[in-house]
């Protein structure tokens, strides 16, 4: 019997499948290499259960679903890598920028205002350091309930209502990454106790800024030395503030508009005057401080900082003293006419320059700073004087005789008179059943060019400008066409807030809004002043510059130069020229003549007895048969080499010669002494 091999394999008859002998045989050969604990009887009963042909463990997932499963994962593994690639690559600088955010802010840092000097260097305004608690919505929680907590204790902290603070974050939601400030212009003790308060709440902190006050400077020398012989004026004129204007907060219109110029929800704009026209140039602009902030938004410490650009110092044409002066002396006849609302204006008729522009009643510019308590303000808006609005460049009214030196150039230059040319002033005029009349009853006589502006002789001008008899007039046309070149009926471009064009009718016009033809009427009162003609004070003065350096119309302006705040050094302003050669220079010495007469001998006698030359005109405007008329005086000084003209309306003032022609007498008179010191 050959040896038995235990090794070699055994060829299973029912299958090609080879086995070693030891797989057949029980005993020492298979428990020699086993583990003692392996049951040989449950490894036979279980090889009865495997499928013959297989050699390892089966599994339940068929070929196809391997393959399905295979290439989701593949596909799933695709995906998160492209997106971990967009997100990296593609967006991981905004992502970034978003993580930053969480801990940084970018805090602005405000510029220093310029200030605003006049003509002579007094400085007018100031900035004064301040303090407001602001609110930053997007620092706000997220959660409604721990949201509205948090509006409901900066409601406390502030003294206002949650609904107030919640219309705020609304209105300007579409900036909820800057700060809204939610209690302005506090003092540095209040601001303390309110950054104690509101240390740990969400998104709220105290902010730095500053607000404007305007008088002058403790640097400045005392007006009232000068003027009054007081030693504690400080307080500007209140005139000053129509022209000067005030700061207030943005509304958002405005942030809507200037949000891309760098303004932001919580800064002041000039609202009115010179902080209005200038305010790109005072204004200056905004430095950055980068912080680290921690998660309430309360700054932690600083990343980063740039400095901000001061804004621009302005001068002004405006003399303070002057406006002062004037202001006081006005101010003395309307209490003695017991008139309250007047309108002064005294320019440089060489340049357009604005040396004084006064508007009764004024009001304190100061109370709004740092906004305006709501009881002050109700009590400017119900004043019947209206105390807000600048009557010497917004009030219109009839110009009275003091657009006769405009009719008698038309008159001059359409060759429809010369200088001999008279009528026979009687008293007036009768065209059919309605009369036309002097202001002098009898009349003034004989009457030429220049006796009629020294007395101001309506029939001469209802024959120059409509014509009587066989004598023919300028015509409405021809009139209109003069008013326009001397600047009326149109802007004249000045340099301040709410400047009005006044209004000159026209045949169209009545035709269009009255529907009624012109008449001879409307032609004689227009020829006067009268009847529909608006003027505004501006007008006439600009109409008397005319007259007064011999053709030029310059636009108005109160600014003079603007101020490098670094350098110091002075840019002045060129005058602006709207129209020149208006009319003949031999035209305009035949028109100063007969203002000159008005002094000599004529309506305004009274400033014959300055030490200087002066030449004028006065006006009485009808503008209600209930009420007294309107007084006007503009003119010009001195005569032969006028330095500056003085326009004067008093509302209601009755007589120009009685009541504003001495107003202009006393400051002329005043100037003459001050303009050498």
């Amino acid at each position: 019997m050959p040896e038995f091999d235990p090794f070699l394999l055994d060829l299973d008859k029912k299958s090609t499948r080879r086995r070693p002998r030891w797989f057949h045989l029980p005993g020492i050969y298979r428990t020699r290499w086993v583990e003692e604990n392996f049951d040989v009887e449950s490894v036979e009963r279980a090889a009865r259960f495997i499928p013959r042909g297989t050699s390892h463990v089966g599994s339940s997932l068929s070929r196809v679903r391997l393959r399905f499963l295979y290439y989701a994962v593949i596909t799933a593994l695709a995906v998160l890598m492209t997106r971990l690639v967009y997100l990296q690559i593609f967006q991981g600088n905004h992502y970034r920028q978003l993580a930053e955010n969480n801990s940084e802010r970018i805090i602005p840092i405000s510029s220093e205002r310029g200030l605003v000097f006049d003509r002579r260097g007094r400085q007018l305004t100031k900035n004064i350091a301040n303090f407001s608690l602001v609110l930053i919505p997007q620092d706000l929680p997220r959660e409604p309930g721990a949201r509205a907590e948090v509006i409901a204790r900066a409601a406390a902290i502030a003294g206002r209502k949650s609904e107030d603070i919640q219309t705020l974050i609304d209105e300007f939601r579409a900036y909820r990454q800057d700060s809204l400030v939610i209690k302005g212009d506090l003092d540095y003790d209040t601001a303390l106790k309110l950054h104690i308060q509101s240390s740990g709440v969400h998104g709220i902190f105290i902010a730095e800024g500053s607000k404007r006050w305007y008088g002058l400077s403790d640097e400045t020398p005392l007006l009232g030395s000068t003027l009054e012989g007081k030693n504690d004026q400080r307080i500007l004129p209140l005139s000053l503030s129509h022209i000067l204007g005030y700061m207030g907060k943005l509304d958002q219109a405005e942030i809507n508009r200037l949000y891309d110029k760098g303004y932001l929800p919580s800064d002041t704009i000039g609202k009115t005057g010179i902080e209005k026209i200038y305010e790109s140039v005072l204004r200056g602009e905004y430095g950055r401080r980068r912080v680290e902030v921690n998660v309430q938004g309360k700054e932690q410490s600083i990343l980063a900082e740039s400095a901000p650009k001061l804004g621009y110092h302005l001068s002004l044409a405006i003399d303070v003293a002057m406006q002062q002066k004037l202001e006081s002396i006005m101010l003395n006849y309307l209490k003695q006419t017991h008139t309250s609302r007047a309108a002064g204006i005294v320019m440089d008729p060489r340049t357009g320059e604005i040396l004084a522009i006064v508007s009764l009643p004024g009001f304190q510019n100061n109370d709004f700073a740092g906004g305006i308590d709501s009881m002050v303000y109700d009590r400017y808006i119900n004043d019947p004087d209206h105390p807000l609005f600048n009557r010497a460049i917004s009030g219109v009214y009839p110009s009275g005789s003091t657009i006769k030196p405009v009719i008698a150039s038309a008159a001059l230059e359409e060759g429809i008179i010369n200088p001999n040319t008279s009528f026979l002033s009687v008293g007036g005029l009768q065209v059919g059943p309605w009369f036309f009349p002097d202001w002098k009853p009898g009349g003034h006589g004989t009457t030429n060019v220049t006796k009629s502006l020294a007395w101001s002789v309506n029939t001469f001008y209802y024959y120059i400008g409509g014509g009587y008899g066989s004598f023919s007039g300028l015509g409405v046309d021809k009139i209109t066409g003069y008013l326009r070149r001397f600047g009326f009926g149109s802007f004249l471009g000045v340099d301040l807030s709410g400047e009005e064009s006044g209004f000159v009718p026209t045949k169209q016009w009545k035709q269009e809004t009255k529907h009624e033809p012109w008449y001879i009427g409307d032609t004689y009162n227009l020829s006067i002043g009268q009847g529909d003609l608006l003027v505004t004070p501006l007008q006439i003065a600009a109409e008397t510059m005319v007259v007064a350096n011999g053709g030029t119309l310059y636009r108005p302006r109160v600014a003079k130069g603007i101020i490098n705040p670094v350098t110091s050094v002075e840019e002045p302003l060129q005058s602006d020229i709207l129209r020149q050669s208006i009319v003949k220079d031999e035209t305009l010495l035949i028109i100063r003549q007969g203002m000159r007469e008005c002094v000599t001998y004529g309506s305004c006698h009274g400033l014959s007895r300055l030490p200087f030359p002066a030449a004028g005109k006065t006006g009485t405007a009808q503008w209600n048969s209930a009420k007294p008329n309107h007084a006007w005086f503009t003119s010009f000084a001195p005569f032969n080499k006028p330095e500056i003209t003085v326009t004067i309306l008093v509302e209601e003032g009755r007589e120009g010669s009685a009541v504003a022609a001495p107003i202009a007498n006393e400051f002329y008179a005043w100037w003459w002494e001050y303009r050498n010191t």
